[in-house]
């Protein structure tokens, strides 16, 4: 996953009926959830640095002729919002991505799905504590309801167990990843750096390769089988590319109003595809827990947009 939001947006060059438009952000929630499931094949195959890097610099290199001739009239921008730029890519390119490859080898695929779920929620949080945005009786509710969702399937009802021994490591993992996402996606909207999702793409990319490099140089083990390779390649194009631009043109055709509940198919796709491809049993407490997280975030957004319409209606 990569960029939720930006001031200005690429629109895909493709004129289609009102009804399909709705294809592209379903599209980004089923490239999203399917490079979670590459992300766990990739914990036996190649490492989470590697991956990273390499999944990044791939993606710097396809966007470089691309996004360059847009970046030349905008280089004043790019240099007063160099420190910014490389903040975003930091947490969204190299601590999410590198971190959920990490988790990867010690929880399940479905476990992380149900965990992003929690992003938007996190995100409001952090909007409220560093931002002032305030928070209503109902977003309190759907945080609530998705966090029992959550503490239900990393914790497969054995509540007891979890008090004496915690969230297993992959969970945990995983938890600081959606925070740093969070976080990701709450400084996109507040910096709203005046650039396209193109230029972005390709700048942040560009940042989390550079910030990857020495790690890479490091600890870094290689690439070492056609596994990786396609792992890599999959992240690269479809999760690092595809994704973003179609879930931002469904942005500019539909509105982030209507869009943004799109992105609670992510953990289903993933629990979908983890049983079909992975094997992976869906048990009766993840499926509870993992509608309950679902529902947690769709309360709280149908909730919280009801508020604004009521609001912009103003009194009878």
């Amino acid at each position: 996953m990569s960029l939720l939001c930006a001031k200005r947006t690429l629109v895909l060059p493709l004129r289609t009926p009102a009804v399909l438009n709705y294809l592209f952000p379903i599209l980004a929630c089923l490239l999203w959830g399917a490079n979670t499931i590459v992300t766990k094949l990739a914990a036996g195959s190649v490492g989470p640095i590697d991956i990273g890097f390499f999944r990044w610099l791939a993606a710097a290199v396809i966007l470089l002729p691309f996004a360059w001739p847009r970046l030349r009239g905008h280089l004043p921008i790019v240099r007063a919002n160099l420190w910014r730029l490389l903040v975003l890519g930091c947490l969204g390119g190299v601590m999410y991505q590198c971190l959920a490859y990490y988790a990867a080898h010690f929880t399940s695929a479905t476990n992380m799905g149900v965990i992003q779920a929690l992003i938007p929620l996190i995100a409001l949080a952090l909007s409220r504590l560093f931002m002032g945005h305030p928070v209503r009786g109902a977003a309190i509710v759907g945080a609530v309801i998705s966090t029992l969702g959550v503490v239900a399937v990393v914790s497969q009802g054995d509540l007891a167990r979890l008090a004496a021994h915690g969230l297993n490591r992959g969970d945990a993992i995983m938890l600081i990843g959606a925070l740093a996402f969070a976080a990701y996606n709450v400084l996109m909207q507040r910096w709203k750096i005046p650039l396209s999702v193109l230029e972005s793409l390709f700048l942040q990319a560009t940042a989390a390769s550079l910030i990857l490099f020495p790690l890479q140089l490091l600890v870094g083990t290689g690439v070492n089988n056609m596994t990786a390779v396609g792992c890599i390649g999959f992240a690269a194009v479809c999760a690092s590319i595809l994704a973003p631009l179609t879930w931002m043109t469904g942005l500019s055709r539909l509105g982030a109003t209507r869009v943004s509940g799109f992105f609670n198919l992510v953990p289903i796709v993933t629990a979908a595809l983890a049983v079909l491809l992975l094997g992976e049993s869906l048990n009766g407490w993840v499926l509870a827990g993992g509608m309950l997280a679902v529902s947690g975030v769709v309360f709280a957004e149908y909730a919280a947009k009801r508020a604004t319409v009521v609001s912009a209606a103003g009194p009878a």
